[in-house]
């Protein structure tokens, strides 16, 4: 079967990293498909999103089911407690062990099914919480496993990866995406309005406001696109 090379699998958590990753896979390849993991997190809000975001971008759209996470692991994302540093790990207590490399991994036998190459996902390891999964020697890592894993050359994509929050602001603008910042989700909370005080919340906030520019999701009513 031909490989089909011109075609994307983007990782779509609903988030504002994985949607500026979804435009910036739009203009890069000629066939785009996104996928959301349903993992078990604390709220469902980013899946809505990730949803909304896939049906107003015309993307077609998969979610998938990971809830044996919950079987594996305790952790401020899949469960309502303290979001903190871990002192015995030296990780904040939302870091959840193995979700990148599952995430990517499914994405990859989803991807191989349809004879698509590339995988995408909007990880950074400028701006982050100091997660593991999301350096570039753990990505070229999965990308070589996967790749030898099903004898198929996957090639995995981060165009944030490099990238601070300010610049990834700036590239949402650049690529079209950033009026859809009003339809994504980064609270870890899973507040609407976002609570604002949880890290992710503040990144973002940094980030817009470095850009010199207004988060689209504080803004006064949706924006419409």
């Amino acid at each position: 079967m031909k490989i089909n090379s011109q075609s994307a699998i983007v990782l779509l958590s609903g988030g504002q990293d994985s949607t500026t990753a979804l435009f910036w896979a739009c203009r890069q390849f000629e066939h785009v498909e996104a996928i959301t993991i349903d993992y078990g997190q604390r709220h469902h809000r980013e899946i809505d999103c990730a949803t909304r975001i896939a049906s107003m971008t015309g993307t077609p759209h998969k979610l998938i089911s990971l809830d044996v996470l919950r079987q594996l692991t305790e952790n401020a994302m899949m469960a309502n407690s303290p979001i903190e540093l871990n002192r015995e790990s030296q990780l904040p207590t939302t870091f959840v062990p193995g979700r990148n490399i599952l995430f990517v991994t499914l994405a990859a036998s989803y991807a191989y099914e349809r004879r698509v190459p590339n995988i995408v996902i909007g990880v950074s390891q400028v701006d982050y919480s100091g997660y593991p999964d999301c350096r570039e020697e753990t990505l070229k890592s999965l990308e070589k496993t996967i790749t030898l894993g099903m004898a198929f050359p996957f090639i995995l994509h981060a165009p944030l990866l490099h990238k601070s929050k300010q610049e990834t602001v700036q590239l949402a603008k650049e690529w079209g995406a950033l009026a859809y910042m009003a339809y994504t989700h980064t609270c870890y909370k899973g507040e609407h309005p976002p609570c604002g005080q949880c890290p992710a919340c503040q990144l973002r906030a940094k980030g817009f406001e470095s850009a010199g520019m207004l988060d689209p999701l504080l803004s006064s009513g949706r924006v419409v696109v």
